[in-house]
């Protein structure tokens, strides 16, 4: 299993940056500096957002979003220094609550982070799953070569080998 699903978030969202850039916000993102940032967090904010993003929000500004309080907000701008470093590919944040808010500033999902692992965890269990099906069929297979040739050693003579066959698959057949 990997151990370095944050990376993967924080490649995926980059991503995401880089195609958003160009789109609606293009005025906020384009060339991102900590005031575009800071008011482009106030105007998602202001369009109703999810509990999730809500919380985000509470973590990162130790304080809840409340319309009436923009004015103090106005003094987090240092808030969005590691964001704008971020989009502009100079660093790598480590604070997770300033990447989930890079996260949101580009409407990427699933977020926040938590989110994000859990899926990456199921899909990652999916994906194990699937890629161990063809061993269990190869095994019957190699099962099924060795009796013949016990048979073969056994008996000592040549025997006519029947057509060799999957016998998962033909087992599935009979259950559809």
């Amino acid at each position: 299993m990997r151990n370095n699903t944050l990376q993967e978030y924080k490649k995926a969202i980059k991503n995401k940056y880089e195609i958003e850039k160009e789109q609606e916000y293009f005025d906020y993102l384009y060339s991102p500096s900590r005031g575009k940032l800071r008011d482009f967090c106030w105007l998602i904010f202001e369009n109703s957002p999810t509990q999730d993003d809500l919380n985000v929000f509470k973590n990162l500004f130790s304080m809840d979003f409340d319309h009436t309080k923009k004015n103090k907000f106005k003094e987090q701008k240092d808030k969005f220094r590691p964001i704008e470093t971020f989009f502009k590919g100079e660093t790598d944040p480590i604070n997770i609550d300033a990447i989930n808010l890079a996260a949101i500033m580009v409407d990427f999902q699933p977020r926040p982070f938590k989110k994000f692992n859990e899926k990456y965890r199921i899909d990652e269990a999916k994906q194990f799953e699937v890629t161990d099906k063809p061993k269990a069929v190869v095994a019957i297979e190699k099962e099924i070569t060795a009796t013949e040739s016990f048979v073969n050693n056994k008996n000592g003579a040549s025997i006519k080998h029947p057509k060799k066959e999957n016998l998962f698959l033909k087992f599935c057949s009979y259950l559809f």
